[in-house]
């Protein structure tokens, strides 16, 4: 598909998110669109169900099919399967991503942190969907330092039981971060902080 029609989209399949992991869902994307999500098996959404956006708000519904073989049911824990409470909060991060970089942010989304993680549940083997419901409190493009912010409470609800909250979830979309000639030894190839600009911490 084309830029234009990325961002007037309101819905993606699993084959289309799988595409954006690989770089393969635009057409003709714009200068410093270095967007993509986490490849399987680390790619915790099969499917977009709603993105709504209304100025610096907006809205993400989307859900995972749980697998009985998924790979972390082989190894969390031998004897007593269950999801990891860490790869709800990354599904929270990995939507917040995909919402900037389909309201126009530029560069290679990173998550930030959250103030607040809450767990009343968890997700089993047979387990069916996970739900994710989650509310953007702000996205703003920060043009001076090239970088764009998105700040969210989202809560994830299994089989329409609700069982994780997360508050003030932080996101940022930043330029020239990328590390795409790995393995090689690069300007990008070792890590730190990010600084304002966006450019790799050396």
């Amino acid at each position: 598909m084309n830029y234009l029609d990325f961002q007037e989209k309101t819905s993606f399949n699993q084959e289309e998110l799988i595409a954006l992991s690989y770089r393969q869902l635009i057409d003709d994307p714009p200068v410093d669109f270095d967007a993509r999500l986490p490849a399987p098996p680390f790619l915790m959404v099969d499917r977009i169900l709603k993105m709504e956006k209304n100025k610096s708000r907006g809205k993400i519904i989307a859900e995972q099919d749980i697998r009985l073989d998924a790979w972390y049911f082989q190894c969390h824990f031998p004897g007593d399967p269950v999801q990891p409470g860490c790869l709800c909060v990354d599904a929270i991060w990995q939507l917040m991503g995909f919402f900037c970089v389909w309201r126009g942010a530029l560069g290679a989304g990173r998550a930030l942190g959250c103030e607040e993680v809450a767990f009343n549940g968890q997700i089993r083997p047979y387990n069916k969907i996970v739900s994710f419901d989650i509310d953007v409190i702000r996205y703003s493009e920060l043009k001076r330092n090239r970088a764009s912010l998105i700040i969210a409470n989202g809560s994830v609800a299994v089989d329409g039981e609700t069982i994780a909250s997360v508050k003030n979830a932080r996101t940022g979309v930043f330029k020239g971060i990328t590390y795409n000639d790995y393995p090689r030894r690069s300007k990008n190839s070792m890590g730190g902080i990010i600084e304002r600009n966006g450019e790799h911490s050396s």
